[in-house]
């Protein structure tokens, strides 16, 4: 996939990453989590990459519930204030992979405990 998405770059863009969703997710081997992250990273738009650890947070927390990935991303464009969107899945990753984890979560330190969803919370 690697090669044809190089090749298929170079032949139809100039060798220029495409800057929209449904460029990127048409290149071999790309979805939606990696085109929202090459628009994030690459071209600086607020697009969320939702991975397992802001899935986690997202739902925990109420911050951005959802029963699938594309729910939880609709739901942290509409929680999450504008100014915040592009930065937010790094924010979001990192809460889940250091704090909210899985397994467990270090609720104790979390520094949003107070306003926190998650029931099953260990203060």
């Amino acid at each position: 996939n690697v090669m044809k998405m190089a090749q298929i770059l170079v032949d139809d863009y100039a060798g220029i990453v495409p800057n929209s969703r449904a460029a990127l997710e048409a290149l071999p081997g790309v979805g939606r989590k990696t085109a929202n992250v090459v628009l994030n990273m690459w071209w600086g738009h607020p697009a969320q990459a939702v991975d397992t650890h802001i899935f986690r947070v997202g739902n925990r927390s109420g911050i951005a519930p959802g029963k699938d990935v594309e729910a939880v991303e609709r739901a942290i464009e509409d929680n999450i204030p504008t100014q915040f969107q592009r930065h937010a899945h790094h924010w979001l990753i990192l809460h889940g992979r250091y704090h909210c984890k899985a397994r467990k979560p270090l609720c104790a330190s979390c520094i949003i405990r107070d306003l926190c969803l998650f029931e099953d919370k260990e203060l």
